[in-house]
């Protein structure tokens, strides 16, 4: 197995597919894009490289935010992003609602997604594993790995 194209962190800015970004806003009426840059955000309010807002959406509180993240591929910038969307709906009013690739074997993934001794996500977390693989925009092909949305929820919304 070419595990060199699954692992993959040639590129770190992949846009979101409009439909899958326009059917998740519908639902959940984002107010911030908490991992862009100015070429690739999709939300009029965006963290990020270039931002007016700030360069470092790591930084950055999300606090009252119903915020989307299609957060940098690359392992540890990846882990990064999940980490702050946990610590995030912890200690702030907020909702995360994330498209990152479904890797269940990752340490990220058991750290603050899945609840072991439930065999299910942890309280406040909804998984949702997406069908086929995604195209990005600009993309040649679909990603080489399937995706899942994560949705984390803070206890008052």
């Amino acid at each position: 197995m070419n595990t060199a194209v699954l692992f993959s962190s040639a590129k770190d800015d992949w846009q979101t597919p409009p439909g899958l970004l326009a059917e998740l806003n519908r639902e959940f009426g984002f107010t911030l894009d908490g991992a862009a840059n100015e070429h690739n955000h999709r939300l009029e309010r965006w963290y990020g490289p270039g931002s007016p807002d700030g360069e470092n959406a790591l930084s950055k509180s999300w606090d009252g935010e119903i915020v989307w993240v299609n957060p940098p591929y690359s392992r540890g910038l990846q882990a990064k992003f999940i980490a702050k969307a946990a610590q995030e709906v912890e200690w702030n009013i907020c909702t995360v609602v994330m498209l990152i690739p479904a890797r269940t074997d990752t340490k990220a993934f058991h750290a603050h997604i899945w609840d072991a001794s439930t065999h299910g996500p942890r309280p406040g977390i909804e998984v949702r594993f997406l069908a086929g693989r995604i195209k990005f925009v600009g993309a040649k092909h679909g990603a080489p790995f399937p995706s899942m949305i994560v949705v984390f929820r803070g206890a008052a919304l």
